[in-house]
């Protein structure tokens, strides 16, 4: 009991201190784990022998992973995304895994070898790509969203994956019997004639596929009347342990048959339940399993072999980006798409380390070539913020070479000129033009621009913050300029020159958040609008409505709470100063501090004023 005490502290210990530090570095928190792992075992010698047992535990992390990951698929969704998915993705998995094998056999490995270090080499890393895109806020370019389809095509291979390795393994010694109470079930199938094995694998599908359609829902009801909350997290348990050792009985994947359940379970209004319950587990069996990978890495192989092992990362991250590349071309993916695209799916992938751990279960992967593989993952994960700051390069050379291509020649002005036309933008521009008006369109992206004149739109392909092009557009006679380019610096640029150029002209202008509203309101912008402000308090207006609110009041209530923001904001904007970060600015904590709590008073002083009728009556 002390032992166990002491290995279950020191894993924990290491996982706190060392992933929320890889997190905050941008490297994900796989890597974190690894590296918790790595100064675990190799580097302090603190954990090791546990390792085995351990990890076969923690396999059961993969497992309510893919359970999880068939919850949020529902098949319509998966019907809808089946070209990308199967085209892209798909596509992506068998050609990089042949590749890869085609390389490896070349090189005189074995043909299960080969294809096994290809499938579970295609793979990329979906948490730290998927983290990466959104800290860029890269994840809704096409680019972005061609590589989200490609890691979800991705992780429902795996199941294939596990249910396919099996079969190519030659074990050289049977497994071990089962002991205890699942001995003389698992040795009662196995007894039985293949047709009867086979028979029984189907029934279990079949079986798992009818009771979560038709049982699910009145079982999760019974468990609920009882009000207890633990009911819910054992049902959710029950469910994905039991259906796990219905496969293993089978002789199946566990993955396989969770994967399947999920999906089933994907349209049950308990859906977000069994997520909410079976989550946590998830997340600590998974970093677990990802810290013994840690723990058992072969360090010494590394600093033995460097050069090769990092000649085979090298290597792989090629091979991979030259298949990535080959798709894009053939799905039409243009400049920094087909970048993104390209260098964000090159590295390995966390689901490498299980399959890696699955196969030397199952004999196929000896353990030399199992270490070399598991550091070439690593390897290739730690290279990922690499390939993204090399992306972020390329685009910008891209960026510039564009600027550098002549703009369109304007032979149209309006009192309304429009920098930027991307989703805000468009919706300005309708609006204007719905009321008559005459508006320039100015956007850098041509792509953009093309889009708009095959509905009709006219706009014009340029830079917005070049002086030049803004005076070509009629700057000198505008009488409303509508800053909303993407790009929080050019729309400071753009303001900065329009306000110097034109005192009297009405700016209006698109903010990221409050920072970014300062240094508009700095720039000179007389009308600056917050992406999600308006949104945002619309949403609360709904909230007030349904707190037993009436329409009126809380559209009071919320005129109220507008009108006070907006005029804090140009209060706060004077006090702000640039490059100081708010919360250690003195005056303006304190002036936000008394704003708040006016704020406050004018919300209660409207409630009374509203009750008073009420009360009256």
């Amino acid at each position: 009991m002390e032992s166990f005490l002491l290995q279950a502290s020191l894993y924990l210990g290491a996982a706190v201190l060392i992933v929320p530090l890889t997190v905050r570095a941008g490297l994900g928190s796989v890597l974190g784990y690894l590296a918790a792992g790595l100064v675990l075992g190799p580097a302090l010698g603190l954990a090791g022998s546990e390792t085995h047992d351990l990890q076969h535990f923690a396999e059961f992390g993969v497992v309510m992973m893919l359970f999880l990951i068939g919850l949020e698929l529902e098949p319509r969704t998966l019907w809808d995304m089946r070209h990308r998915l199967l085209g892209l993705g798909g596509l992506q998995v068998v050609l990089t895994a042949l590749l890869i094998a085609g390389l490896l056999m070349a090189m005189r490995e074995s043909w299960q070898v080969a294809l096994t270090l290809g499938l579970l080499l295609s793979l990329s890393s979906t948490a730290i790509v998927v983290q990466t895109l959104s800290e860029k806020n890269l994840l809704r370019s096409g680019g972005g969203r061609s590589a989200f389809a490609v890691l979800l095509s991705q992780d429902m291979a795996v199941v294939p994956m596990l249910a396919l390795i099996p079969l190519m393994a030659a074990r050289a010694t049977p497994e071990p019997a089962a002991e205890g109470a699942a001995e003389p079930l698992l040795s009662l199938v196995q007894s039985q004639p293949g047709w009867v094995v086979t028979g029984l694998t189907l029934g279990s599908v079949l079986a798992i596929v009818l009771a979560g359609h038709f049982l699910s829902r009145p079982v999760f009801r019974f468990v609920h009347a009882s009000r207890l909350p633990e009911m819910s997290t054992f049902i959710s348990l029950l469910m994905v342990l039991g259906i796990a050792f219905l496969m293993i009985l089978v002789g199946l994947s566990p993955a396989l048959g969770t994967f399947i359940a999920g999906v089933v379970l994907a349209n049950s209004e308990f859906r977000h339940q069994i997520e909410a319950d079976i989550k946590p587990f998830k997340g600590i069996l998974l970093g677990v399993f990802f810290m013994t990978v840690g723990v058992s890495m072969d360090v010494s192989l590394l600093l033995a072999q460097p050069l090769r092992i990092v000649a085979l990362t090298l290597a792989l991250i090629a091979a991979k980006a030259l298949v990535l590349y080959a798709l894009a071309l053939a799905f039409r993916l243009k400049g920094r798409d087909r970048m993104l695209f390209t260098l964000s799916l090159a590295q390995a992938g966390e689901f490498g380390f299980l399959i890696v751990s699955f196969a030397v279960t199952q004999g196929i992967l000896p353990d030399a070539q199992a270490q070399r593989a598991l550091l070439v993952i690593s390897l290739s994960m730690l290279l990922t913020p690499l390939l993204f700051i090399l992306y972020g390069r390329l685009a910008h050379h891209h960026a510039s070479r564009i600027s550098d291509a002549p703009p369109d020649e304007i032979d149209e002005t309006g009192p309304v000129i429009i920098a930027g036309i991307g989703r805000f933008g468009q919706v300005v521009n309708r609006l204007a033009r719905s009321a008559g008006l005459t508006t320039v369109v100015l956007d850098a992206d041509a792509a953009a621009i093309d889009r708009m004149r095959r509905f009709g739109v006219k706009g014009y392909f340029g830079d917005p913050s070049r002086p030049e092009l803004l005076q070509a557009a009629g700057l000198a006679e505008a009488q409303v300029l509508v800053v909303a380019v993407d790009d929080p610096a050019n729309a400071i640029r753009i303001i900065q020159f329009a306000r110097k150029s034109r005192p009297d002209l009405h700016i209006v202008a698109r903010a990221r958040d409050r920072v970014h509203t300062y240094e508009l309101y700095q720039a000179g912008a007389n009308d600056i609008v917050r992406e999600t402000f308006d949104s945002s308090v619309r949403a609360g207006r709904y909230v007030l409505e349904n707190m037993g609110f009436t329409e009126y009041e809380a559209a009071k209530l919320s005129q109220t709470y507008y009108k006070m923001d907006r005029a804090a904001m140009r209060d706060l904007a004077a006090l702000w100063v640039p490059g100081q970060p708010t919360h250690l600015n003195a005056a303006y904590i304190a002036r936000a501090r008394q704003l708040d709590a006016d704020l406050q008073t004018a919300l209660l002083d409207d409630q009374d004023e509203l009750r008073a009728p009420k009360a009256a009556e």
